[in-house]
């Protein structure tokens, strides 16, 4: 398992694209009434490799959303993209969600769930397949995939770690 905070991004430098996946209306029954709130499960990225989540609560809609945003901002991971898709086979579980993803020929698209789908976009993959496993909880399916994301690593970085040559991390 890699650690997540060598790979976190400022997001300062970046020009962010956000996605609300997510909005849940909370009630609260009190004497005086029904009181609302709104919980918004918002993803990041810049669509090159640069992925966060975050949430964001509030009693209006759009305010939930904008701290959703600022919280993500602060959660970023760089991801390793290679010509369009992941490097390898990855799993991912955060609570009940397990996901897996797979790498997939150029051509094929993103084949992912709903707040899956949010997340390998925002994060610039184009070809992937994958599949949620277990619970079905947009919060957790979103954390699950972020961090099957975050795990992933590149040739080089296989190759840095052990100490070798690029090509010798291929052939063995």
């Amino acid at each position: 398992m890699s650690d997540n905070r060598t790979k976190s991004v400022k997001s300062s430098d970046l020009e962010l694209k956000d996605k609300v996946v997510h909005l849940n209306r909370v009630t609260k029954v009190t004497k005086g009434g029904r009181t609302f709130t709104f919980a918004a499960t918002v993803v990041v990225g810049d669509g090159n490799g640069v992925v966060g989540h975050g949430l964001g609560k509030s009693k209006e809609v759009q305010e939930a959303i904008a701290k959703g945003i600022d919280d993500a901002k602060k959660n970023l991971v760089r991801v390793p993209v290679r010509q369009g898709t992941i490097p390898h086979v990855q799993e991912g579980r955060f609570a009940g969600a397990k996901v897996l993803l797979k790498p997939a020929a150029h051509g094929t698209g993103v084949i992912a769930g709903g707040s899956m789908r949010a997340v390998l976009e925002s994060a610039g993959i184009t070809d992937v397949l994958a599949k949620s496993k277990g619970s079905s909880n947009p919060q957790n399916v979103v954390k699950a995939t972020i961090q099957a994301l975050a795990n992933l690593r590149d040739a080089a970085a296989v190759a840095r770690e052990r100490g070798v040559e690029l090509d010798k991390v291929f052939n063995g």
